[in-house]
Protein backbone atom coordinates (compact mmCIF):
# COMPACT_ATOMS: atom_id res chain seq x y z
CA UNK A 1 0.00 0.00 0.00
CA UNK A 2 2.76 2.21 0.36
CA UNK A 3 4.54 3.95 -2.31
CA UNK A 4 7.74 5.91 -2.26
CA UNK A 5 8.84 8.58 -4.59
CA UNK A 6 12.42 9.95 -4.65
CA UNK A 7 13.84 12.68 -6.16
CA UNK A 8 16.37 15.74 -5.98
CA UNK A 9 18.88 13.68 -7.52
CA UNK A 10 21.29 15.23 -10.36
CA UNK A 11 24.64 16.34 -11.61
CA UNK A 12 26.74 17.50 -9.23
CA UNK A 13 30.53 18.31 -9.25
CA UNK A 14 32.54 17.21 -6.66
CA UNK A 15 32.44 18.88 -3.06
CA UNK A 16 28.77 20.21 -4.19
CA UNK A 17 25.59 19.25 -2.55
CA UNK A 18 22.51 17.77 -3.07
CA UNK A 19 19.24 16.86 -0.81
CA UNK A 20 17.24 13.68 -1.77
CA UNK A 21 13.94 13.77 -0.94
CA UNK A 22 11.55 10.52 -0.25
CA UNK A 23 7.80 10.93 0.12
CA UNK A 24 5.46 8.42 0.53
CA UNK A 25 1.94 8.41 -0.53
CA UNK A 26 -1.27 5.52 0.58
CA UNK A 27 -0.12 5.58 4.55
CA UNK A 28 1.79 7.68 6.83
CA UNK A 29 5.46 7.36 7.44
CA UNK A 30 4.83 8.18 10.94
CA UNK A 31 5.25 3.95 12.08
CA UNK A 32 7.68 3.37 9.67
CA UNK A 33 11.80 3.35 10.10
CA UNK A 34 12.93 4.76 6.51
CA UNK A 35 16.90 4.12 4.83
CA UNK A 36 18.74 5.18 1.99
CA UNK A 37 20.68 2.94 -0.07
CA UNK A 38 22.77 3.18 -3.21
CA UNK A 39 24.21 1.00 -5.85
CA UNK A 40 26.09 2.09 -8.45
CA UNK A 41 27.04 0.32 -11.86
CA UNK A 42 28.82 -3.00 -11.53
CA UNK A 43 28.31 -3.05 -7.70
CA UNK A 44 26.09 -4.48 -5.41
CA UNK A 45 23.50 -2.39 -3.23
CA UNK A 46 25.06 -0.87 -0.38
CA UNK A 47 23.70 0.89 3.02
CA UNK A 48 23.70 4.47 3.29
CA UNK A 49 21.41 5.41 6.12
CA UNK A 50 18.88 4.63 7.95
CA UNK A 51 16.23 6.47 10.70
CA UNK A 52 13.29 5.15 12.93
CA UNK A 53 10.43 6.19 13.03
CA UNK A 54 11.45 8.45 15.69
CA UNK A 55 13.92 9.84 14.94
CA UNK A 56 16.10 8.77 17.84
CA UNK A 57 17.93 5.83 16.33
CA UNK A 58 20.20 6.95 12.96
CA UNK A 59 22.87 4.82 11.77
CA UNK A 60 25.34 5.67 8.93
CA UNK A 61 27.65 3.86 6.42
CA UNK A 62 31.15 4.73 7.44
CA UNK A 63 31.74 5.79 4.13
CA UNK A 64 29.70 9.03 4.33
CA UNK A 65 29.22 9.75 8.00
CA UNK A 66 30.15 13.11 8.52
CA UNK A 67 29.06 13.95 5.41
CA UNK A 68 25.33 12.89 4.89
CA UNK A 69 22.75 13.09 7.35
CA UNK A 70 19.10 11.62 7.28
CA UNK A 71 16.32 13.16 8.96
CA UNK A 72 12.52 13.20 8.46
CA UNK A 73 9.18 15.00 8.90
CA UNK A 74 6.12 12.68 9.42
CA UNK A 75 3.78 15.46 9.16
CA UNK A 76 4.73 15.27 5.16
CA UNK A 77 5.52 11.51 5.33
CA UNK A 78 9.12 12.71 4.10
CA UNK A 79 12.41 11.56 4.45
CA UNK A 80 15.63 13.38 3.57
CA UNK A 81 19.27 12.44 2.81
CA UNK A 82 21.32 15.59 2.87
CA UNK A 83 24.71 14.91 1.27
CA UNK A 84 27.43 17.35 1.29
CA UNK A 85 30.94 17.08 0.24
CA UNK A 86 30.27 14.39 -2.46
CA UNK A 87 32.92 12.34 -4.40
CA UNK A 88 33.00 10.81 -7.51
CA UNK A 89 32.63 7.58 -5.32
CA UNK A 90 28.66 8.61 -4.52
CA UNK A 91 27.77 8.06 -7.92
CA UNK A 92 25.14 6.02 -7.59
CA UNK A 93 21.28 5.34 -8.12
CA UNK A 94 19.70 6.25 -4.63
CA UNK A 95 17.05 4.31 -3.35
CA UNK A 96 14.39 5.13 -0.83
CA UNK A 97 13.14 2.55 1.48
CA UNK A 98 10.25 1.79 4.07
CA UNK A 99 10.05 -0.73 6.82
CA UNK A 100 7.14 -1.42 8.63
CA UNK A 101 8.51 -1.28 11.83
CA UNK A 102 9.79 1.39 14.42
CA UNK A 103 13.21 -0.11 14.44
CA UNK A 104 15.38 1.19 12.19
CA UNK A 105 17.51 -1.52 10.30
CA UNK A 106 20.99 -1.50 8.01
CA UNK A 107 20.17 -4.91 5.89
CA UNK A 108 17.92 -4.10 2.66
CA UNK A 109 16.18 -7.38 3.27
CA UNK A 110 14.32 -5.74 6.39
CA UNK A 111 12.71 -3.62 4.44
CA UNK A 112 8.99 -3.90 2.86
CA UNK A 113 8.73 -0.69 0.18
CA UNK A 114 10.79 1.25 -1.91
CA UNK A 115 11.01 3.44 -4.34
CA UNK A 116 12.21 3.69 -8.32
CA UNK A 117 15.60 5.48 -7.25
CA UNK A 118 16.97 8.67 -8.83
CA UNK A 119 20.30 9.03 -10.06
CA UNK A 120 23.06 10.95 -8.68
CA UNK A 121 25.95 11.34 -10.34
CA UNK A 122 28.59 13.37 -8.80
CA UNK A 123 31.70 14.78 -11.55
CA UNK A 124 35.34 15.42 -10.39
Amino acid sequence: QVQLVESGGGLVQAGGSLRLSCTASGRTFSRYAAGWFRQAPGKEREFVSTISWSCGIRYHNDCVKGRFTISRDNAKNTVYLQMNNLKPEDTAVYYCAARDSVNAKTDGFEYDYWGQGTQVTVSS
